[in-house]
């Protein structure tokens, strides 16, 4: 009975190890991530919506979804925290589906750590969608600035 629980502690561990260490890498070199003081529970809260809402997409496109979190923290339209985006009421499918509660993968961590680094394959997006998904009219109304693979990021 030991064991599993050793294992879990273990896992617990590698898990929280993994989001300080992408809270705290390159302490001095990104504003953004001073500017937002970013914690463990907000790197977790960006995986887990990277990982709902964009795993099977490139590592360009997760990133950029994290991005667009970013991106939206920072402009004065939006709330100015990451929790405050994500749980912004009819903001993201993955929240209203229940996909956000996912347990995000380490390649979703990557795509968060590489978007607080300053990263940003979606060009300043404010919002991205799947055309092959979107039941929003008005989402296409808004300017295009990019494709990464099935999600068009925009303005």
């Amino acid at each position: 009975k030991a064991e599993p629980a050793a294992e879990n502690a273990q896992t617990l561990k590698k898990d929280t190890d993994a989001a300080n260490n992408a809270a705290n890498n390159n302490e001095n070199d990104n504003e953004m991530e001073d500017d937002l003081n970013i914690d463990a529970q907000d790197v977790e809260l960006l995986a887990r919506a990277v990982y709902s809402e964009a795993r099977g997409e490139p590592m360009d496109g997760q990133i950029a979804v994290a991005a667009v979190i970013l991106n939206r923290v920072e402009d004065e339209e939006f709330p100015d925290s990451i929790p405050g985006v994500i749980f912004q009421p009819q903001a993201f499918t993955a929240i209203t589906d229940g996909q956000f509660w996912y347990e995000p993968d380490n390649q979703a961590y990557e795509a968060v750590e590489k978007a607080l680094e300053g990263e940003d394959p979606s060009n300043g997006a404010l919002y991205y969608y799947n055309p092959e998904k979107s039941t929003s009219a008005w989402i296409y109304s808004r300017p295009v600035i990019k494709k990464i693979g099935s999600h068009l990021f925009a303005g």
